[in-house]
């Protein structure tokens, strides 16, 4: 009796979050923008998009998988909306880059916004709309709105690299060029 009760509570909790799932190349630095944000549930990085099952960090780095990188995110629209998700997400990525983002490469490390309803879908087109025509871009806006696919969670080396792992995530977000595309596009944060 006392487990379904808890069964109960749990489905109820869960019925108020939502799923957002943003590539973003490198997911290691997708993960802390949205991290211990108010009404964030968890982020977990993952791959999406592909054409094998419960593929591994090597086989999506081998290109042959088709899978993006991508983090998915568990919120409540209630406390932070979806809108609100977008406009972080178009904060942390170069979305005129079509061959990757900043030092990484390949299709793995294209840009997408996958949404998960139609709500999600006119959102997700509406904010890459206002991207393209107030900028801060001059070139094309090339990220992909996408419908979601099966998410895969990624080896747990990955989750929450930036907690595990602080100085190489820092040399990462340095070296690779984003921390300064960042800045430069968007200010100081």
């Amino acid at each position: 009796m006392v487990g379904n009760c808890r069964k109960e509570v749990d489905e109820l909790e869960d019925k108020q979050y939502e799923k957002a799932t943003f590539a973003g190349g490198c997911f290691w630095c997708m993960v802390k923008p949205f991290d211990e944000q108010p009404g964030i549930k968890e982020v977990i990085s993952g791959y999406t998009g592909g054409n094998v099952k419960n593929p591994t960090y090597q086989e999506v780095c081998s290109e042959t998988t088709g899978h993006y990188e991508a983090v998915q995110i568990s919120f409540d629209p209630q406390i932070f909306p979806y809108e609100k998700l977008l406009e972080m997400y178009w904060q942390q990525i170069d979305p005129t880059d079509e061959g990757g983002q900043f030092y990484d490469r390949g299709q793995s490390y294209q840009t997408a916004i996958f949404y998960h309803n139609k709500k999600q879908k006119q959102l997700a087109e509406e904010s890459k709309n206002r991207i393209e025509k107030n900028g801060p871009f001059t070139k094309p806006i090339v990220t992909k709105v996408l419908p979601a696919a099966d998410f895969y969670p990624a080896e747990d080396y990955h989750q929450h690299y930036y907690r595990k792992n602080p100085e190489r995530y820092e040399a990462y977000q340095t070296g690779s060029g984003r921390k300064a595309f960042i800045k430069e596009h968007w200010g100081e944060k």
